[in-house]
């Protein structure tokens, strides 16, 4: 089972670890965001309606979407902070295999944690959702977000909402990035005050385009 792995992980011998903070720190130091704050964090818009597949996930797993309407809490992204997002985002990406939901479930769409294993893009950032909070991290700034790639395709991601701006967890990048450099449009995500009602996204120009395709 995927959840029994991810105890494992968050346990395993000190030279493990080192050795994962090494390659962390090498390939992704903490970032210096500097510039306007819609390059930094995307527009939040009016309330809309929340995606079908997140209304049928809470009704089999109403434990996961129950909560009081909390504060908006953009978390302080510290040198470990970003360590653990690097961690959680490498070992669910490379751990997780792709799978459609037809292929997984003989239906076109249905949002689940992928604990066989197999996922698709929503299963992907439920998964790291879930990993964060379990570590502590608060759910007001891990935000389920849909977004439109070029292809004119709608995505799934996790929202990071930090004091240096909005960074994207991506199942089909490696890399963490700056909302604005990852070349989506973004349509909609989580409020940061309560999971259940979902807010439409303004969407200034990105600047950078590089996000990849697995």
């Amino acid at each position: 089972m995927v959840g029994t792995v991810i105890s494992k992980v968050f346990s395993v011998k000190s030279t493990t670890v080192l050795i994962a903070v090494v390659t962390a720190s090498a390939f992704n130091a903490l970032p210096s965001v500097a510039g306007p704050k819609w390059l930094t964090h995307v527009l939040v818009s009016e309330i809309t309606q929340p995606p079908l597949g997140w209304v049928e996930f809470c009704v089999r797993e109403p434990g996961e979407c129950a909560g009081p309407t909390t504060a908006p809490h953009d978390l302080v992204l510290s040198p470990k902070a970003w360590m653990d997002l690097f961690r959680v985002n490498r070992w669910v990406n490379e751990t997780i295999k792709p799978l459609t939901d037809l292929e997984h479930w003989g239906v076109v769409e249905r949002w689940s944690y992928p604990d066989d294993g197999y996922g698709d893009c929503e299963d992907y950032v439920l998964l790291k959702r879930r990993m964060l909070i379990q570590s502590g991290w608060p759910r007001e700034a891990l935000l389920v977000t849909v977004v439109r790639e070029k292809e004119d395709k709608t995505h799934a991601v996790l929202t990071v909402a930090t004091d240096k701006g909005d960074y994207i967890l991506d199942n089909q990048n490696a890399d963490i990035l700056l909302w604005s450099e990852t070349g989506y449009r973004f349509l909609k995500r989580q409020s940061q005050s309560n999971p259940n009602v979902w807010v439409s996204l303004g969407d200034p120009q990105p600047v950078i385009a590089t996000a990849t395709s697995r």
